[in-house]
């Protein structure tokens, strides 16, 4: 324990100003107003760019207050720690041996008797065990770790002393189902001690009332604040531009071209993180940079989440001390703390949002005073257009909202199970406690009625299964009994639900990660993948895992993970088709968009750029068949489901059969005959109309419902993954969950689950909202439709897109490459 680093009698607040001192900072007004209102007994939320010190500004809240309360440092006994404090909640577990140990940095600085420990899914069980009979002065931990310790009864007592909880990059959850267990979590803590503070910690957000709203509760707004930290820090963004721009863009081959270039960059800093917006293009991007630069083996790493915890955290700390020249990584290293070493970012491809942009630009010089760099690498040409509409969105404060989830209630299921376990409640105690959580608040009392009858006795079609009878009321009081029941619930506690994943092993033992089944199943003994940025070839699949050794020469394959889509979001829709019309008017702003006047002036040459109150339809064809190039703009979830609405109209007027493609930018509907879209535009194929009737008539929505009923069957406890080790397949998962979704369908149909999957199809799978505001848009604009001879600039990447069905993986490059060439011939000779 490190001697305190002030005198015995001065005062808390100059003590903590020495500290600052000894770090080379100055506590900022923000970081002031934090540690007064904490307290003054306020809860609040502080919201200040990344790298500001928001980790300082609601961490010291607790400490300065320990401090007034225990003034006389002679009576501070290390053997006899404070008892439970504060908790500080993170959203990933991989970022909890980096907080804990940026908080236990001014704990020693200031020789504080207080007890720090870490509580997640990497845990050994003997640090759980330990915690189990005395909780930390100060416990940091994740949202399923805090509830599976809400089902341990003898925690309640420590849990009831806490004084503060904080709860980091609050923005990561928002919007979540883990962010809805979290708020029940609260509710719960709240419950236990009506005056707990709680701090949410947040950069990046465009809905900040609602962000708080949802952290607090029901708590009275008069004892809550926001603190706005710094809104902008200094960011420099600069593109990394190909010599030669394609003219015919289109995306696949993820930019590899442009590793000479990205090593040279690397080659004139320290330390960089190289974000790549997938886990598959890590390990493409880490194999081809060490191929660029064999000498950088040792001094380059790759990160992210599916890749073993000793792993991430030999980069973790490598980066820390500077020992790294780069690490390549997905969002597993977006959040975090302390990172000082990193002077550049380089993002690869588009990050699809302004604010993920800033939050991974603000990785470099995390440090309030420090200008954060951020190189862009584009993946195709039409990706500068989306950076230049980002730096727009950023400039004007547009940064994206996290739109809020509505009462899950298969997470809710899951808590009172939980809640259930832990002592038992009783039913008017803890509606009027779920209803204090945000996410709740209307809950009404059928709906509460049907969740603890699905709880006690499976609800209407599950009556006569036993195992489904999970809780027991004893009188008055809802409890579980059962051990089994007790120890299924506490392994599969938890809202993240993916594909089955295996631990992927060396044959003598060292584990690397984790891959998906759905992949793994597919390989035969002998393939060789990609993987924690080594080559390996497949063994054998044994005891849910897949062992591997060593390999050389080249991949197979490489690892597909969920998870990997990002669509555009509507803030950088808006600025994309601003940055259009410009272009439109000749108006090239920035080196993104000069980079691109040849694309621009051929795609004006051969059809239109369209301005924001237009919307260009290209109507061209080809050997292949006749093709209809919509371009609204607005993301590819919502292009996903207006390609099925439109070819579902189109069939109606005239019997037609269509396939369908689509990207960020635009859709492409290809029939074997003509389509006649200008008598369809006369009569309504763009109206907004009975939507959400059509687009489930469209859209094969009973299958898609049954998939994501399968998650939601997994979080509320209908199907269990498994124990560890004897992990049940994905294809097991789902035929039991579809099941469920059929004995439902057909006697129970008014299952609140099963309306609950068809809403979540609609609003997370298709976002029906935001299609609705684009067909409003789109009828309020001018159609402009043109017959272009061939296949222009922006329609290519689509048209690419839909070649891939026909086209295996290994020639798509070269017929692409050789359409390219053939584009590029009539280009010249009609210039």
């Amino acid at each position: 324990m490190n001697q305190p680093i002030a005198p015995k009698r001065e005062t808390p607040s100059r003590i903590v100003d020495r500290y600052f001192a000894s770090i080379g900072w100055k506590p900022f007004a923000f970081q002031r107003t934090v540690w007064r209102a904490y307290r003054d007994g306020y809860s609040g939320l502080l919201h200040s760019a990344t790298g500001t010190g928001k980790t300082l500004g609601v961490w010291m809240g607790p400490l300065l207050k320990w401090l007034q309360e225990n003034p006389d440092q002679t009576k501070w006994n290390p053997k006899r720690p404070p008892s439970a404090r504060v908790l500080w909640i993170t959203p990933l577990r991989a970022l909890a041996g980096d907080t804990e140990k940026s908080l236990r940095a001014p704990i020693d600085a200031l020789g504080l008797p207080w007890t720090l420990d870490s509580r997640t899914g990497d845990s050994k069980q003997s640090a759980k065990a330990r915690q189990l009979r005395k909780l930390p002065t100060a416990l940091v931990t994740t949202p399923e770790s805090l509830s599976l310790m809400l089902t341990h009864e003898k925690l309640l007592p420590q849990l009831s002393q806490l004084e503060g909880v904080i709860v980091d990059e609050w923005h990561e959850l928002l919007g979540t189902k883990r962010g809805i267990q979290t708020e029940l979590a609260l509710s719960r803590l709240r419950a236990l001690n009506p005056d707990l503070r709680v701090w949410g910690v947040s950069a990046t957000l465009g809905n900040l009332d609602e962000a708080c709203r949802a952290l607090m509760g029901d708590r009275s707004q008069d004892r809550v604040k926001v603190v706005e930290g710094f809104r902008n820090k200094k960011v420099k963004l600069e593109s990394i531009i190909p010599a030669k721009m394609d003219r015919f863009p289109w995306s696949g081959h993820i930019g590899t071209k442009m590793v000479p270039q990205v090593a040279k960059l690397l080659e004139s800093v320290n330390s960089t993180l190289v974000f790549a917006n997938t886990r598959s293009q890590t390990e493409i991007w880490y194999q081809h940079l060490l191929k660029q630069k064999p000498e950088w083996a040792g001094l380059i790493a790759i990160h992210h989440g599916s890749l073993d915890m000793s792993v991430r955290r030999w980069v973790e700390d490598g980066l820390r001390d500077g020992k790294l020249r780069a690490v390549v990584c997905t969002s597993s290293l977006d959040l975090g703390v302390d990172f000082t070493a990193v002077d550049l970012v380089i993002q690869i491809g588009s990050p699809k949002g302004a604010a993920r942009l800033l939050q991974r630009a603000g990785r470099s010089g995390h440090q309030p005073d420090a200008v954060s760099r951020l190189a862009f690498v584009p993946t195709n040409a039409m990706e500068l257009i989306e950076l230049a509409a980002a730096q727009d969105a950023i400039r004007g404060g547009r940064l994206e909202a996290r739109p809020l989830l509505e009462k899950p209630l298969d997470v809710l299921a899951q808590h009172v199970v939980s809640i259930a376990i832990g002592g038992g409640f009783s039913s008017d105690e803890l509606l009027q406690e779920v209803r204090t959580a945000f996410a709740y608040r209307s809950l009404t009392d059928d709906e509460w009625q049907w969740v603890l009858n699905f709880v006690v006795r499976g609800g209407e079609s599950l009556e006569a299964y036993p195992d489904f009878h999970r809780v027991e009321v004893l009188d008055g009081r809802y409890q579980v009994t059962v051990r089994r029941t007790i120890t299924n619930h506490r392994i599969n506690i938890g809202t993240i639900v993916s594909d089955t994943s295996m631990q992927v092993k060396y044959l003598k033992g060292k584990t690397l990660g984790t891959a998906e089944e759905s992949f793994l199943s597919k390989l035969a003994a002998g393939d060789k993948f990609l993987f924690a940025g080594r080559l390996v070839e497949l063994v054998r699949v044994k005891d849910n895992a897949a062992y591997v050794r060593r390999a050389t020469g080249k991949p197979d394959t490489v690892p597909r993970w969920m998870g990997g889509r990002m669509p555009l979001s509507s803030e950088l829709s808006d600025a994309l088709r601003y940055r259009i019309e410009q272009a439109s008017e000749g108006k090239l702003v920035g080196r993104e968009m000069k980079a691109l006047r040849p694309l621009f002036e051929l795609q004006s040459q051969w059809s239109v750029l369209p301005r924001s109150d237009e919307l260009l339809i290209e109507k061209v064809k080809t050997r292949n068949g006749y093709h209809l190039f919509v371009f609204p703009f607005d993301g590819r979830l919502v292009h996903e489901g207006l390609a099925a609405l439109f070819a579902y109209r189109l069939s109606r007027l005239r019997k037609q059969s269509f396939s369908m493609a689509c990207n960020d930018h635009g859709i492409v509907l290809q029939s074997p005959t003509a389509i006649e879209v200008e008598h369809a535009v006369t009569a309504g194929v763009f109206a907004t109309g009975d939507l959400v009737e059509e687009i489930l008539l469209s859209m094969n929505s009973t299958e898609m419902a049954k998939r994501q009923f399968r998650q939601i069957a997994r979080v509320a406890g209908l199907i269990q993954p498994g124990l560890p080790g004897r992990r049940k397949s994905a294809n097991h998962l789902q035929a039991s969950s579809n099941l469920f979704f059929d004995v439902f369908t057909q006697y129970d149909s008014d299952n609140m689950l099963l309306e609950q999957s068809r809403r979540e199809v609609l609003e997370q799978q298709l976002e029906s909202s935001r299609m609705r505001k684009t067909l409003q848009r789109i009828e309020a604009s001018r159609i402009v439709i043109n017959e272009p001879p061939r296949v222009t600039p922006l329609a290519f990447g689509l048209f690419v897109d839909k070649l891939r069905e026909r086209v295996s993986s290994e020639t798509l490059a070269d017929r692409v490459k050789r359409m390219q060439e053939d584009l590029e011939r009539v280009a010249a000779n009609s210039s």
